[in-house]
């Protein structure tokens, strides 16, 4: 049932253009009573309303019980997902959201009880997990596999459906005979009537007709699946032990998919998080509910890893969170990552098989896999030593007393700092580098267009949950390395800040430099980006420069940064561009949005590209198809108790085993003032920030600033001048490096 309400004010709640379709008098009521329900308007909070659910799968509120109808939704076409530990229910549906918060736990339970009646899994949606399960490795075998493993999981779904739905029927069947032997010839003949006016109607089992004594179990009208007869409980017991059996072989292809040298799809050697490995063991052991079959478009949601499907026939139910693992306040945990999908390591690229499907399969699944010439395992955290220490300050008092002024020039207390510097910050922008190994491998050039604008934007995805502090301000002459995409980034010049950086892969280098000044608006601060990003990829040259990003909510609320503006992606040999567009946010909230076109030569409109900075890029093929381009990598479930770090970032400023004597002095891995507040030594990182600062004060005033010694100036951009790769080979020997603190 869809409502056809419209408001006009919605804040005043008037101005109703058609009334309400209010629930027929004799409907079931399946549930009802005090939920907190969030308001329209952003800021608002909750408010206490009396919801109604009814068995028709409508769901309803009002002011008071008995009160007029202010909303209605249908759960035939919602999508509900949950956040168990807050309890939190939010019901999407195709004409509304609803976003609910239970008084108690029990309460929760209950409404969750009650949805779970109209809420089935999506075909799709097991689909959609087994395609990540397996070509997360980038495996063709795997691959197969997975699909194997689809396919039996589907069959064990529909079987363990069938079974249910035939233990469900015979109840009623025996009934009808038991009750048809007691009415009369009339009565029979209306009924048989009824029978042969809608029997066209019915649809035909699909599960054979078995007959069975008249007992007195089967008489029962409310006879559940555990009161079925004896031959039926066999079944189902070796239906339980089969879908066992088939858990446990998914689980032992992901232990032996990972322990291969396949590379990981994203690009950065990072495993699972803790939601996607939650979410594939959620769907691939919950059963699919009676007709799930769906043809959806799949999108992801913005705050969440799952995977959301247009529900035709059914709610469908996603959790947001799960109970955190207790596992003490000890050293943060190692995972094993293998460094074989490093652009060093390529000789030969070759995509994976896909099938032929409606929409082509996301970068995970078109991932460019080769063999190795080293593999190396690596151990890398997945976790920062401490959490921050300290409040991190007020930024609008700092900025009322230095209004005007370059915040370059302002010295911030280290409270202000995350532990990474602006030259480790910069590398974040190149997570996704696998991006441009896709780019380099076709021949298309708008293809080879859309992936670069796409790599473009997901520079701006590790930044959604990092508006409350800023990275350390490197010392001139700092540096720092990546060697998994032999990035490399030195601070070049000091007022204004400038920074170059340098990285390259198979077939494609890319060249940048950053830098910028701020404006202080009030309520906002802008940060107008300076400088161009260069990138080669064969005879193609392409350029772009970024638009504004501006922190938002400086005085009160939270604070949030917002892109906006448009960016034009230009290949220089043939004037084909990419116009990419940062819409801004509305009323509402935050949407994220970019849209950009795609023109040729000529400048005609030749393809499009949309999705969000914080999410994907996906390429429109035609009215009904589409290719995801990009696809970010999931957060950590504790992003908020580490500076909102992606995964990546956790581990920039890590020296692992394969770094030990290689980096020179200069690097920031070495500052000890962003090691110590990465230690949560709040008290030695401010005195060794104060220390290192005026160590760089007492060099310029002795004229020994430090020059530019991996790039040059060419105008106004910087250019890699080589060498340091042959340097870090020698382990810096003979080279007269010194510290910089």
């Amino acid at each position: 049932m869809v409502s056809s309400k419209s408001l006009t004010n919605a804040a005043a709640g008037t101005s109703i253009t058609a009334p309400l379709l209010q629930p027929h008098p004799a409907t079931a009521i399946v549930c009802e009573g005090w939920v907190l329900k969030k308001r329209r308007k952003k800021m608002q909070g909750f408010a206490r309303r009396y919801f109604t659910l009814y068995q028709s799968g409508l769901i309803s509120y009002s002011f008071e019980p008995g009160q007029p109808i202010r909303d209605q939704i249908s759960l035939h076409h919602a999508a509900i997902s949950t956040a168990p530990g807050r309890k939190d229910i939010h019901i999407d549906s195709n004409v509304a959201t609803f976003h609910l918060k239970c008084l108690s736990t029990e309460d929760f339970n209950k409404w969750m009880t009650a949805f779970r009646k109209f809420i089935g899994i999506a075909t799709e949606a097991r689909r959609s997990a087994s395609m990540r399960l397996t070509s997360r490795y980038g495996s063709t075998n795997a691959n197969k596999t997975g699909a194997m493993l689809e396919e039996m999981g589907s069959t064990i779904a529909f079987l363990e459906d069938s079974i249910a739905g035939f233990a469900q029927e015979r109840p009623s069947q025996s009934k009808k005979h038991h009750t048809l032997g007691k009415k009369s010839e009339k009565d029979k003949a209306k009924e048989h009537g009824k029978e042969s006016k809608f029997g066209l109607f019915k649809k035909t089992p699909q599960y054979p007709s078995v007959q069975e004594p008249d007992t007195e179990s089967s008489r029962n009208e409310n006879m559940s699946i555990n009161q079925v007869p004896l031959p039926i409980e066999r079944v189902i017991s070796t239906l339980h032990i089969l879908k066992t059996q088939h858990l446990a072989l998914v689980k032992a292809i992901q232990s032996l998919t990972a322990e291969s040298n396949q590379s990981p799809v994203h690009g950065s050697p990072l495993p699972f998080t803790a939601e996607e490995e939650e979410q594939v063991d959620n769907l691939l052991t919950t059963p699919m509910t009676r007709g799930s079959k769906r043809s959806s478009v799949s999108t992801t949601v913005s705050d969440s890893v799952h995977e959301w499907f247009d529900a035709l026939d059914g709610a469908e139910e996603f959790v947001m969170d799960v109970n955190a693992i207790q596992d003490g306040q000890g050293q943060p945990s190692q995972m094993l990552t293998n460094e074989s999908r490093s652009s060093l390591d390529q000789n030969d690229a070759s995509s994976t098989d896909m099938g032929e499907n409606d929409i082509t399969p996301p970068s995970e699944d078109t991932q460019i896999t080769s063999p190795l010439v080293q593999s190396q395992q690596v151990a890398r955290r997945a976790q920062l030593p401490a959490p921050p220490v300290g409040d991190e300050g007020s930024l609008f008092a700092i900025l009322k007393k230095n209004v005007g002024k370059d915040l370059s020039t302002i010295v911030f207390p280290v409270t202000f700092n995350e532990p990474l510097t602006l030259l480790q910050r910069a590398a974040e922008e190149l997570e996704y580098y696998h991006i441009l190994d896709q780019a380099a491998s076709t021949n298309d050039p708008v293809e080879r267009l859309c992936f670069v604008a796409a790599f473009a934007v997901s520079g701006y995805a590790h930044t959604r949950h990092r508006s409350g502090r800023k990275g350390f301000n490197p010392m001139l002459g700092e540096t720092f390395e990546d060697h998994r995409m032999r990035f490399l980034a030195e601070k070049v010049r000091h007022h204004p800040l400038e920074m170059a950086y340098h990285a390259e892969g198979v077939n494609w280098e890319l060249t940048a430099t950053s830098a910028g000044r701020t404006k202080f608006w009030g309520k906002s601060l802008e940060v107008i980006p300076l400088g161009a990003t260069r990138l080669r990829i064969g005879e193609d040259s392409y350029v772009w420069k970024k638009p504004s990003s501006f922190m938002r909510n400086l005085m009160v609320g939270t604070k949030y940064l917002e892109h906006t503006g448009k960016m034009s992606v230009e290949n220089t040999r043939d004037q084909t561009r990419c116009v990419l567009e940062f819409k801004q946010n509305g009323y509402w909230g935050t949407s994220n949005q970019v849209s950009g076109t795609v023109y040729g030569p000529s400048g005609e409109a030749v393809s499009y590209v949309d999705g969000k900075w914080d999410d994907q890029i996906a390429q429109t093929l035609d009215s009904s198809h589409f290719r995801v381009l990009w696809r970010m990598t999931p957060f950590p479930k504790n992003t908020h108790d580490y500076y909102g770090f992606t995964l990546f970032g956790v581990t920039l400023n890590e020296i692992t085993s394969d770094l030990v004597g290689k980096l020179p002095p200069t690097d920031s891995r070495f500052r000890p003032d962003v090691r110590a507040l990465e230690n949560g030594d709040l008290d030695l990182a401010e005195e060794e920030k104060a220390r290192v600062e005026e160590l760089q004060r007492e060099r310029r005033r002795r004229g020994e600033d430090r020059q530019p010694r991996w790039f040059k100036q060419d105008g106004d951009e910087w250019i890699y001048s080589g060498g340091y790769w042959e340097s870090r080979s020698r382990n810096w020997q003979g080279d007269e490096i010194h510290p910089l603190w």
